[in-house]
Protein backbone atom coordinates (compact mmCIF):
# COMPACT_ATOMS: atom_id res chain seq x y z
CA UNK A 1 0.00 0.00 0.00
CA UNK A 2 1.31 3.84 -0.49
CA UNK A 3 2.01 5.71 1.64
CA UNK A 4 -0.74 8.43 0.45
CA UNK A 5 -3.22 5.72 -0.10
CA UNK A 6 -2.62 4.58 3.68
CA UNK A 7 -2.79 8.19 4.91
CA UNK A 8 -6.25 8.10 3.24
CA UNK A 9 -7.64 4.94 4.68
CA UNK A 10 -6.28 6.16 8.73
CA UNK A 11 -8.23 9.12 7.85
CA UNK A 12 -11.63 7.40 7.32
CA UNK A 13 -11.11 5.40 9.67
CA UNK A 14 -10.00 8.24 12.19
CA UNK A 15 -13.19 10.20 11.18
CA UNK A 16 -15.42 7.67 11.66
CA UNK A 17 -14.50 7.22 15.65
CA UNK A 18 -12.61 10.79 16.60
CA UNK A 19 -15.03 13.69 15.61
CA UNK A 20 -11.86 16.11 16.95
CA UNK A 21 -10.56 15.18 13.23
CA UNK A 22 -10.97 17.86 10.77
CA UNK A 23 -8.35 17.55 7.94
CA UNK A 24 -6.79 14.93 6.08
CA UNK A 25 -3.01 16.00 7.25
CA UNK A 26 -4.05 15.50 10.65
CA UNK A 27 -3.66 12.46 10.68
CA UNK A 28 0.03 12.91 10.21
CA UNK A 29 0.04 14.16 13.44
CA UNK A 30 -1.78 11.04 15.30
CA UNK A 31 0.37 8.22 17.55
CA UNK A 32 -1.73 5.45 16.46
CA UNK A 33 -0.72 6.61 12.58
CA UNK A 34 2.99 6.95 13.10
CA UNK A 35 3.43 4.29 14.97
CA UNK A 36 1.30 1.88 12.75
CA UNK A 37 3.82 2.92 10.16
CA UNK A 38 6.71 1.90 12.00
CA UNK A 39 4.82 -1.61 13.35
CA UNK A 40 4.64 -2.10 9.47
CA UNK A 41 8.30 -2.02 9.03
CA UNK A 42 9.69 -3.81 12.07
CA UNK A 43 6.84 -6.90 10.95
CA UNK A 44 8.11 -7.30 7.36
CA UNK A 45 11.84 -7.52 9.75
CA UNK A 46 10.32 -9.80 12.08
CA UNK A 47 8.55 -12.08 9.50
CA UNK A 48 11.95 -12.11 7.30
CA UNK A 49 13.66 -13.52 10.95
CA UNK A 50 15.50 -10.21 11.77
CA UNK A 51 14.62 -10.11 15.07
CA UNK A 52 17.08 -7.52 16.81
CA UNK A 53 16.57 -5.16 13.47
CA UNK A 54 12.60 -5.61 14.06
CA UNK A 55 13.05 -4.73 17.75
CA UNK A 56 15.02 -1.39 17.30
CA UNK A 57 12.46 -0.16 14.80
CA UNK A 58 9.74 -1.07 17.28
CA UNK A 59 11.00 0.61 20.34
CA UNK A 60 12.13 3.67 18.80
CA UNK A 61 8.68 4.13 18.25
CA UNK A 62 7.67 3.26 21.32
CA UNK A 63 9.83 5.94 22.49
CA UNK A 64 7.86 8.49 20.20
CA UNK A 65 4.54 7.62 20.78
CA UNK A 66 4.38 6.04 23.98
CA UNK A 67 2.98 3.01 22.45
CA UNK A 68 4.56 -0.11 22.30
CA UNK A 69 3.65 -2.66 19.48
CA UNK A 70 5.82 -6.21 19.44
CA UNK A 71 6.65 -6.44 15.69
CA UNK A 72 4.94 -10.22 15.89
CA UNK A 73 1.87 -9.21 16.57
CA UNK A 74 -0.61 -9.89 13.92
CA UNK A 75 -3.05 -6.60 13.04
CA UNK A 76 -5.74 -6.80 10.97
CA UNK A 77 -7.43 -3.66 8.94
CA UNK A 78 -9.24 -0.22 10.02
CA UNK A 79 -6.97 -0.70 13.60
CA UNK A 80 -7.48 2.49 15.28
CA UNK A 81 -5.39 3.67 18.46
CA UNK A 82 -7.47 6.68 20.22
CA UNK A 83 -4.98 9.11 22.03
CA UNK A 84 -2.87 5.80 22.43
CA UNK A 85 -0.25 6.63 25.24
CA UNK A 86 0.77 3.89 27.51
CA UNK A 87 -0.80 1.23 24.92
CA UNK A 88 1.25 -1.85 24.88
CA UNK A 89 0.32 -5.26 22.43
CA UNK A 90 2.46 -8.32 23.11
CA UNK A 91 4.16 -10.38 20.60
CA UNK A 92 1.36 -13.17 19.80
CA UNK A 93 -1.65 -10.84 19.86
CA UNK A 94 -3.76 -11.19 17.20
CA UNK A 95 -5.95 -8.01 16.35
CA UNK A 96 -8.78 -8.80 14.10
CA UNK A 97 -10.43 -6.04 11.13
CA UNK A 98 -12.17 -2.33 12.68
CA UNK A 99 -10.49 -2.86 16.56
CA UNK A 100 -10.39 0.03 18.92
CA UNK A 101 -8.05 0.96 21.57
CA UNK A 102 -7.96 3.60 23.82
CA UNK A 103 -4.95 4.66 26.35
CA UNK A 104 -3.74 2.36 28.88
CA UNK A 105 -4.81 -0.60 27.25
CA UNK A 106 -2.83 -3.58 27.82
CA UNK A 107 -3.18 -6.56 25.79
CA UNK A 108 -0.02 -8.86 27.49
CA UNK A 109 0.57 -12.33 28.67
CA UNK A 110 0.70 -14.27 31.58
CA UNK A 111 4.36 -14.65 32.15
CA UNK A 112 3.85 -18.25 32.73
CA UNK A 113 2.83 -19.32 29.14
CA UNK A 114 4.73 -20.30 26.13
CA UNK A 115 4.00 -20.14 22.44
CA UNK A 116 0.34 -18.36 22.02
CA UNK A 117 0.82 -16.00 25.03
CA UNK A 118 -1.24 -12.92 24.28
CA UNK A 119 -4.82 -12.28 23.54
CA UNK A 120 -6.39 -12.93 20.17
CA UNK A 121 -9.34 -9.53 19.62
CA UNK A 122 -11.82 -10.51 16.70
CA UNK A 123 -13.46 -8.30 14.50
CA UNK A 124 -15.08 -5.30 16.01
CA UNK A 125 -13.72 -5.16 18.86
CA UNK A 126 -13.48 -2.29 21.64
CA UNK A 127 -11.21 -2.12 24.63
CA UNK A 128 -11.68 0.88 26.50
CA UNK A 129 -9.01 3.62 28.40
CA UNK A 130 -6.99 1.69 30.87
CA UNK A 131 -8.38 -2.22 30.43
CA UNK A 132 -6.12 -4.97 30.81
CA UNK A 133 -6.27 -8.05 28.89
CA UNK A 134 -4.42 -10.83 30.13
CA UNK A 135 -3.66 -14.51 28.71
CA UNK A 136 -4.22 -16.14 26.06
CA UNK A 137 -7.65 -16.64 24.96
CA UNK A 138 -10.36 -15.07 22.77
CA UNK A 139 -12.01 -11.81 22.67
CA UNK A 140 -15.53 -12.43 20.50
CA UNK A 141 -16.36 -10.54 17.63
CA UNK A 142 -18.38 -7.18 18.28
CA UNK A 143 -17.72 -7.13 22.46
CA UNK A 144 -16.45 -4.15 24.24
CA UNK A 145 -13.85 -3.89 27.03
CA UNK A 146 -15.33 -1.16 29.62
CA UNK A 147 -12.63 1.17 30.82
CA UNK A 148 -10.32 0.28 33.75
CA UNK A 149 -11.53 -3.76 33.23
CA UNK A 150 -9.24 -6.69 33.82
CA UNK A 151 -10.33 -9.66 31.58
CA UNK A 152 -8.70 -12.65 32.74
CA UNK A 153 -11.13 -15.43 30.56
CA UNK A 154 -12.60 -15.59 27.31
CA UNK A 155 -15.48 -13.45 25.98
CA UNK A 156 -18.51 -14.57 24.33
CA UNK A 157 -19.50 -12.52 20.95
CA UNK A 158 -21.72 -9.37 20.91
CA UNK A 159 -20.99 -8.93 24.77
CA UNK A 160 -19.88 -6.26 27.41
CA UNK A 161 -17.43 -6.53 29.98
CA UNK A 162 -16.88 -4.34 32.93
CA UNK A 163 -15.05 -4.83 36.41
CA UNK A 164 -12.43 -6.62 38.47
CA UNK A 165 -11.65 -9.18 37.30
CA UNK A 166 -13.98 -8.61 33.96
CA UNK A 167 -17.88 -9.69 34.27
CA UNK A 168 -19.77 -10.52 31.30
CA UNK A 169 -22.77 -8.97 30.64
CA UNK A 170 -24.48 -10.08 27.21
CA UNK A 171 -26.04 -8.16 24.99
CA UNK A 172 -28.06 -10.65 22.93
CA UNK A 173 -27.36 -11.81 18.99
CA UNK A 174 -27.66 -8.37 18.21
CA UNK A 175 -24.42 -7.29 16.56
CA UNK A 176 -22.60 -3.96 17.80
CA UNK A 177 -22.29 -1.25 14.82
CA UNK A 178 -18.29 -0.08 13.76
CA UNK A 179 -19.39 3.42 15.07
CA UNK A 180 -20.83 2.71 19.02
CA UNK A 181 -18.12 3.46 20.28
CA UNK A 182 -19.66 4.61 23.40
CA UNK A 183 -17.26 3.70 26.34
CA UNK A 184 -19.46 5.19 28.81
CA UNK A 185 -22.30 3.75 29.09
CA UNK A 186 -21.88 0.18 30.13
CA UNK A 187 -23.83 -2.38 32.29
CA UNK A 188 -22.64 -1.89 35.97
CA UNK A 189 -23.18 -5.98 37.13
CA UNK A 190 -22.00 -4.96 40.78
CA UNK A 191 -24.39 -1.99 41.28
CA UNK A 192 -27.14 -4.40 39.73
CA UNK A 193 -26.47 -7.30 42.19
CA UNK A 194 -26.52 -4.27 44.44
CA UNK A 195 -30.10 -2.99 43.65
CA UNK A 196 -31.46 -6.27 43.54
CA UNK A 197 -30.50 -6.97 47.24
CA UNK A 198 -31.84 -3.92 48.21
CA UNK A 199 -35.34 -5.18 46.35
CA UNK A 200 -35.28 -8.39 48.02
CA UNK A 201 -34.23 -7.05 51.33
CA UNK A 202 -37.73 -4.38 51.41
CA UNK A 203 -39.18 -7.15 50.72
CA UNK A 204 -37.94 -9.79 52.86
CA UNK A 205 -38.42 -6.87 55.90
CA UNK A 206 -41.94 -6.22 54.25
CA UNK A 207 -42.74 -9.64 55.20
CA UNK A 208 -41.68 -9.84 58.41
CA UNK A 209 -43.92 -7.30 59.09
CA UNK A 210 -46.71 -8.27 57.85
CA UNK A 211 -45.81 -11.83 59.72
CA UNK A 212 -45.57 -9.74 63.00
CA UNK A 213 -49.10 -8.14 62.18
CA UNK A 214 -50.57 -10.89 61.51
CA UNK A 215 -49.25 -12.68 65.32
CA UNK A 216 -50.33 -9.92 67.13
CA UNK A 217 -53.81 -10.16 65.23
CA UNK A 218 -54.02 -13.84 65.78
CA UNK A 219 -52.74 -12.94 69.59
CA UNK A 220 -55.49 -10.42 70.44
CA UNK A 221 -58.43 -12.88 68.99
CA UNK A 222 -56.65 -15.48 71.71
CA UNK A 223 -56.91 -12.78 74.39
CA UNK A 224 -60.81 -11.88 73.31
CA UNK A 225 -61.51 -15.48 73.31
CA UNK A 226 -60.00 -16.29 77.00
CA UNK A 227 -62.06 -13.19 77.89
CA UNK A 228 -65.25 -14.78 76.62
CA UNK A 229 -64.29 -18.07 77.97
CA UNK A 230 -64.43 -16.42 81.43
CA UNK A 231 -67.53 -14.94 81.76
CA UNK A 232 -69.93 -16.06 83.79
Amino acid sequence: MGFWKHVKEEFEVIKERDPAIKSPFEVLLYPSFRVMLSYRKAHKQYLKGHYFRARRISQKAARKTGIEIHPGAVIGKGFFIDHGSGVIIGETTIIGDNVTLYQGVTLGGTGKETGKRHPTLCDNVMVSAGAKVIGSFTIGENSKIGAGSVVLEEVPPNCTVVGVPGRVVRRGNSKVPRSDMDQIHLPDPVMEDITLLQRENSALCNRVIDLENELRAMRALANIGEEVSQEP
